[in-house]
């Protein structure tokens, strides 16, 4: 006799779990306990009732039949009871619902074997009708109810994903903006690392005239496509230069043409921080402003503590007509300038500690080399390879 479990179907569509009715499927080789059962059930309108004589049958008829519960003799001579538990434990269509064995005998070790290869529950036949109602109620009711947070869980998940993916092409997208590194009159390196829920950072650079060289770093309030889309906005209007008005060699009228340009109040409520600079080559002179970002940070040729430039202006676009203070440095030869988000330092150390600001711009001080490259791996470190909670954006420019 072959036993060989025939190949699946392909099932029928699911009806939605809330809509599915009480299923049983009973598998007992005696027809007349199998009528016996109809008779149970026939008095409940909500109740689907589908017999199988023959156990080789009961795979291909719960795929179809798609029971709340299954019903199942543990003696029958086409195939012993336990051997058919085994089978539906191990298909994907019938692994979770509920089953009930039936036996005419009380046998702890029977039942213990029974409870072993994955039966839920033990009736000895013939059951009392208001028992058996209760079992079948109460099995259904819980197989229903795992059904339903499993769909849930399964929406979240692709609702989880979908998101996801709308990020990483969001942060693609940033970052297919973002300015070629340069190495001429002034060389220019960065490194952009996004957040799994995407900041706003953006940054960029380039020359306005054959005098003047540009750099900018913003940061956007928030998280998420609508955060890196603003940042995009303003890249954008930056790069073109497309601000009426405005002198783009003048960072304090660049700023106030941004805050007019791009008021909280038509973005949702998102504002953002920018540090904004424009560096003279042949007085080597460089004229900032910067509206609540992170100073930028001067390094001499040899090291040693930096040289602050302040973006102690207001945020661009939280107040109509702020008005912003354009300020003036001079740039030795062969120094670095660093302009950054604050990703790169508000991260929680492995003990809990914050990673604050004026601990990183000591770690740079100490250091020897790139500050670009200490301070991205010194943040690298210290978030333990778990990723950065907000983006990290750091641009290092050198001025021969």
């Amino acid at each position: 006799m072959n036993l060989a479990t025939p190949a699946a179907p392909t099932p029928a569509p699911a009806a939605p779990v809330a809509e599915r009715p009480v299923a049983v499927l009973l598998v007992d080789d005696q027809m007349l306990f199998g009528e016996a059962v109809r008779r149970m059930l026939a008095p409940e309108a909500d109740v689907r009732y589908r017999y199988v004589a023959d156990p080789r049958q009961a795979l291909d008829v719960a795929r179809e039949f798609r029971p709340t519960v299954i019903l199942s003799d543990l003696v029958m001579p086409q195939m012993d009871g336990l051997d058919l538990v085994r089978r539906f434990r191990e298909d994907d269509a019938t692994r979770q619902v509920p089953l009930i064995v039936l036996s005419s005998k009380e046998e702890p070790a029977t039942k213990a074997e029974a409870f072993a290869r994955g039966a839920n529950d033990y009736l000895v036949k013939l059951p009392d009708r208001i028992e058996l109602l209760a079992r079948v109620r109460h099995h259904s009711a819980g197989y229903r109810s795992k059904l339903e947070r499993d769909a849930a869980h399964e929406a979240l998940r692709r609702s989880q994903a979908a998101l996801q993916d709308e990020l990483d092409q969001a942060a693609r997208y940033v970052q297919s903006l973002l300015p070629e590194p340069i190495d001429e009159r002034v060389r220019t390196r960065w490194k952009f690392i996004p957040s799994a829920s995407l900041g706003g950072d953006a940054f960029g650079y380039h020359w306005l005239d054959d005098d003047h060289f540009v750099c900018y770093l913003l940061d956007v309030s928030g998280h998420g496509v609508g955060a890196a889309l603003l940042g995009v906005s303003v890249l954008n209007a930056l790069r073109s230069r497309s601000l009426p008005g405005t002198d783009f060699h003048d960072p304090g009228q660049v700023l106030a043409g941004l805050g007019g340009a791009f008021p909280m109040s038509s973005h949702g409520g998102k504002f953002f921080t920018i540090w904004y600079g424009v560096f003279e080559a042949s007085t080597r002179t460089l004229r900032y402003a910067g509206g609540g970002h992170p100073p930028a940070l001067l390094f001499a040729p040899g090291g040693g503590v930096p040289v602050r430039f302040p973006s102690d202006g207001p945020m661009p676009g939280l107040v109509p007509g702020l008005a912003y203070t354009t300020q003036t440095a001079a740039v030795p030869p062969a120094s670095r300038l660093l302009l950054y988000s604050d990703g790169l330092y508000e991260i929680r150390k492995p003990d809990g500690s914050a990673y604050d600001h004026d601990e990183m711009i000591d770690d740079l001080a100490a250091g020897a080399g790139s500050p670009l490259d200490l301070a991205v791996a010194r943040a690298e470190r210290l978030c333990g390879g778990t990723g950065f909670d907000d983006d990290v954006s750091a641009v290092e420019l050198v001025f021969p």
